[in-house]
């Protein structure tokens, strides 16, 4: 007998986390269009509340007992999961995640099955299932907040960044645009503080997150410039005090062959090892750089603690935010030593006694690493990710589990995604067994 109820779980791995992957409109649909019977966990806090899924026409409950397949966001507590049930959600174990090894083995202890939306990708390996773009979105707009309040600890109390607050205190991503658009305005009236011209963003990477990134930038006066152009612009004489330059850094311009070679895209992703951080000549020409691109441990780093000790034993370097929207903890920015939670955002990296400190002041370089950035737009960022979740939610809701792996009735891209089958590793995720 197929499956016909899914739940939808209520998110406690952060005190902030108010997104969902199913709206109440998108539940409504698959009550009506679909035949499903959704079950919603009641929460205190989500973006959505009971009372809009109960009027979707959903069964609000305590707790998901009666449901076969649910959906969540993130990480989902040990003790929560149940044996033989089918779970969706952003499970962050496919590098191996030290962290997160105990819940994958309890899920296998209980036979789960686990589908990750990160894993589910077309033919060419983009992903279909996303909430990157929102946190480009937020991470720039919590990026140029961040400066305003860094420049105001410098002593620039009338700068104009300072019209810009965390993009969790605006109601949609429509008021917070309109707030950069208002401060894009200021700067092309009034220009920039002479001291901070001229005033310089690099985005590593060109994915779902920098485009998102790149958008509110986009809101500014501004001009795109090459990282080449970024070395020679510097004789203010001939630099327009009221735009802001945007670089972007693609692979060759982060990592170069140790020995000299010519880089080569497809060999770089093959052999990492052959190749160390080309990246440095561009740091002391940005004032902001936002970290966007996908990073494991094999690759260079593009910030280490030992390259900004060298830096602000020089004097207090141009650099003043790092956005680091990537968020690896002792990562490509080597500095970031944890994700920081919505509610205590920022702190600054003391290179010279190797100590963060939040908030801020303090001498050092400022970083942003929100490790939730979509929860600061909840409602915009859960309807996009609900778009683009719904066909699946139906295929993945009747699929009979009980079947072998090869059997399994389910469209190529959410099998590409399921990492547990009855509690065994599929086949593309054996390589995980080498971390439990």
């Amino acid at each position: 007998m197929q499956n016909k109820t899914i739940g939808i779980r209520h998110e406690d791995k952060y005190e902030m986390e108010r997104r969902t992957p199913i709206t109440p409109r998108h539940a409504e649909k698959l009550i009506r269009d679909e035949g499903l019977e959704v079950v919603a966990q009641s929460s205190p806090k989500r973006v959505f509340t009971d009372q809009e899924y109960q009027e979707a026409g959903a069964r609000v409950d305590q707790n998901l007992k009666n449901c076969p397949v649910i959906f969540g966001v993130k990480e989902i507590p040990e003790a929560q999961f149940e044996a033989d049930k089918t779970y969706v959600f952003f499970s962050h174990v496919i590098k191996g995640q030290e962290y997160n090894m105990p819940m994958l083995k309890k899920m296998m202890d209980l036979r789960c099955n686990l589908i990750d939306y990160e894993c589910i990708v077309d033919d060419q390996r983009k992903r279909l299932i996303f909430f990157g773009k929102y946190a480009g979105l937020a991470g720039m707009i919590n990026s140029l907040w961040s400066l305003g309040q860094r420049m105001k600890a410098y002593g620039y109390k009338e700068n104009a960044f300072l019209g810009i607050k965390q993009a969790q205190h605006y109601n949609s991503l429509q008021e917070a645009k309109a707030a950069v658009s208002q401060v894009g305005r200021q700067i092309a009236e009034k220009g920039i503080p002479e001291e901070w011209q001229p005033l310089t963003i690099g985005f590593t990477g060109y994915g779902n997150v920098s485009v998102g990134a790149q958008e509110i930038a986009n809101l500014l006066p501004s001009k795109e410039i090459t990282p080449k152009q970024l070395l020679s612009l510097r004789d203010r004489d001939h630099i327009p005090g009221n735009i802001i330059y945007k670089v972007i850094f693609k692979e060759e311009d982060l990592s170069k062959h140790k020995e000299g070679k010519a880089f080569d895209l497809p060999h770089y992703y093959a052999h990492p090892e052959q190749y160390e951080n080309d990246f440095a000549q561009y740091i002391p020409h940005l004032t902001v750089l936002m970290n966007c691109m996908y990073w494991d441990s094999r690759y260079p780093r593009i910030v280490t603690k030992s390259y900004l000790k060298k830096l602000f034993a020089e004097g207090r370097p141009k650099l003043t935010v790092i956005g680091d929207v990537t968020c690896d903890p002792d990562g490509s920015i080597e500095c970031t030593h944890k994700g920081t939670a919505i509610e205590d955002p920022v702190f600054v990296y003391d290179p010279e006694t190797d100590k963060p400190r939040m908030g801020f002041e303090g001498h050092g370089i400022l970083v942003m690493a929100v490790d939730i950035l979509p929860s600061e737009l909840p409602r915009d960022s859960s309807i996009t990710f609900a778009d683009a979740l719904y066909p699946f939610v139906k295929p993945i809701a009747i699929a009979d589990y009980s079947k072998d792996f090869a059997d399994l009735e389910l469209p190529p891209a959410i099998r590409k995604a399921l990492i547990l089958h009855r509690g065994e590793l599929t086949p593309d995720y054996k390589y995980i067994a080498e971390y439990l």
